[in-house]
């Protein structure tokens, strides 16, 4: 891992100003990232139950590939929205901003939104699936920031996505459709109960706690 830097540094402020910004339905503050899931059905089902114990799934299971999560998170609304996606190419991400811009966020005046510097992640990606005068109509709609490299934890869909896993998909499931109904369950319920993201981390903090990582300016 190279030594973190002063572009480091910049991206990392970057995202932890947006954090800091206040709630504005004109300009919503987005965290968009991305998991898969492998898709595995148990042909002998369930083991019996017995007292006091857990359901089971039997250990033997069929492979029937994956699948693609997208999840995008307003912390600050406690809003989230789940795609499902057989992949994850330029292509579906390019479709969840089209979808992001026009379903999610129409009235926005533009979205503020915070993803990893993967390769997809880039408006490039709207030019390989639309017209150029849509790409740019939908890339008009967005205001980029990107967390650092090596530092994919700046972005609070991570934590999402970490909830996402742990309340709804650990256990095998066979194909997208039953992820699909899954995501779809966990994403209303916590929309309904408005669950949002307490982001304390700011700048002041991350130039006091994580202070090694600024580059060393010697005043002549």
């Amino acid at each position: 891992m190279p030594q973190p830097g002063s572009r480091f540094v910049a991206q990392m402020e970057d995202i932890l100003d947006v954090y800091q910004r206040p709630y504005d339905a004109d300009y919503p503050q987005v965290c968009l990232d991305e998991i898969q899931k492998a898709l595995r059905a148990t042909p002998r089902g369930s083991l019996p139950l017995e007292p006091g114990q857990p359901k089971r799934e039997d250990h033997e299971y069929e492979r029937h590939g994956k699948c693609s999560l997208f999840l995008a998170v307003e912390p600050l609304a406690g809003f989230r929205r789940v795609w499902v996606s057989a992949q994850r190419t330029k292509l579906d991400f390019a479709q969840v901003l089209k979808e992001l811009v026009d379903e999610v966020y129409p009235t926005a005046k533009k979205i503020v939104l915070v993803t990893d510097n993967l390769n997809i992640h880039h408006a490039a990606c709207l030019y390989e699936r639309f017209t150029p005068l849509e790409a740019r109509r939908i890339a008009n709609k967005i205001e980029w920031h990107y967390t650092p490299v090596h530092a994919s934890w700046l972005n609070m869909a991570e934590c999402e996505l970490s909830a996402l896993r742990r309340q709804s998909l650990k256990s095998r499931l066979p194909d997208m459709e039953t992820v699909t109904a899954r995501a779809k369950a966990w994403q209303e319920e916590r929309n309904q109960k408005q669950v949002g993201i307490d982001w304390r981390f700011t700048t002041e903090d991350a130039r006091i706690k994580l202070k090694r990582l600024y580059p060393i300016v010697k005043v002549q």
